[in-house]
């Protein structure tokens, strides 16, 4: 008998597929897990609370969870932190989800990967792994950190990474502290032979204090990053004439968050996303399947107040205004974070889209 013969296609396009084909059916398909809040690192801009006394899920609590979402459809799944090396079962609960069958994508700060660690991920390797930089230079990168010798150990942990020839790319968060080295970084990943994305969305902590907004970049800056580079340009102009104009929907959700995306903190609590925490619902006390198809949908049923400008905004798809964010940023989710509003004009200026603004 003859067989059919494979036909091989891009990523890109197998991910369109399954995403496009699991929507209208909210299945889970996409799942955040972090592991821990804690650091060995002390970020600056960092959005994690590292002073909470509740007790961590263990490896049996995860391993109940990632059974469930498992059965529930997740089939990406991002490992996070915190920092997910400090759990000394790290490889435990990392190997328990690549049994799963599961595309697993690790952010990590490198300066924890041993060569037995390494090791492990080259036998049972991950979709990818991010690692974040800060720098190009010692003083930047450990201003930021505030942590002194982090920026070797940052670097020894990529070079073991890469030596095993493991699915590295590497990432910044842009902020007034490294801005000027944002190029060198690019270029420090290029010589590497490793992709390189950059992240300008800095928010409050999850307990709103706002002391991290203050490293934030100009609107102006932000801009400038988008132009500097064509691809970015490109996407972001792209991505713009897609989504382009006001969404016409009374809801307050109208991102992703929620429909085919969830994200679980370390004490085994859900929510829709990683910013959007004022309503939870702990899968210790009930199931994944419980929580995702009776509980979610209370939230995303949620609709907006009559006087909520953003959803008829026309330069929505260029700020990044979300429930989550105003949340933090202003103790309410339908206030706009005026930040990104300026980002949003600047970038619709840029584009030719609409006038430059008269001071």
């Amino acid at each position: 008998m003859d067989c059919r013969p494979l036909v091989k296609i891009p990523y890109s396009k197998f991910s369109q597929k399954i995403h496009s084909k699991v929507k209208k059916d909210r299945t889970p398909i996409c799942g955040t897990i972090e592991l821990t809040f804690r650091c060995n690192m002390g970020c600056v801009h960092c959005y994690c609370l590292h002073d909470i006394k509740e007790k961590e899920l263990s490896f049996k609590e995860i391993s109940r969870l990632l059974d469930e979402i498992a059965a529930s459809g997740c089939l990406w799944l991002l490992i996070t932190g915190g920092e997910p090396l400090l759990r000394k079962d790290f490889l435990d609960i990392y190997g328990y989800a690549k049994n799963k069958g599961m595309i697993i994508t690790l952010f990590t700060n490198a300066t924890l990967v041993t060569d037995y660690i390494a090791d492990y991920l080259r036998e049972y390797p991950p979709f990818r792994i991010e690692v974040s930089i800060y720098g190009a230079s010692k003083e930047t990168h450990e201003k930021i950190t505030g942590v002194p010798g982090s920026f070797k150990e940052c670097l020894k942990g990529i070079d073991i990474l890469r030596e095993r020839k493991l699915p590295l790319s590497l990432k910044t968060m842009v902020m007034n502290l490294n801005f000027d080295e944002v190029r060198s970084m690019e270029k420090f990943a290029q010589d590497l032979g490793l992709s390189f994305r950059l992240d300008t969305g800095i928010n409050p902590r999850l307990d709103g204090c706002k002391e991290p907004c203050k490293f934030r970049v100009l609107p102006s800056q932000v801009v400038e990053l988008d132009f500097a580079s064509y691809k970015r340009a490109q996407e972001l102009r792209q991505f713009c004439e897609q989504f382009w104009g006001g969404t016409g929907s009374d809801n307050l959700y109208i991102c992703g968050a929620g429909v085919n995306s969830f994200n679980i903190d370390p004490y085994g609590y859900l929510t829709v996303c990683e910013m959007s925490r004022a309503q939870s619902f702990s899968l210790l006390k009930n199931s994944f399947k419980e929580v995702w198809y009776d509980r979610v949908p209370e939230v995303l049923s949620r609709k907006c107040s009559s006087d909520y400008r953003c959803n008829s905004c026309e330069l929505i798809s260029l700020c990044g205004q979300c429930p989550g964010w105003g949340q933090l940023e202003n103790s309410d989710p339908q206030k706009p974070v005026e930040y990104l509003c300026k980002v949003a004009h600047l970038r619709a200026e840029a584009l030719g889209l609409i006038k430059p603004a008269v001071y």
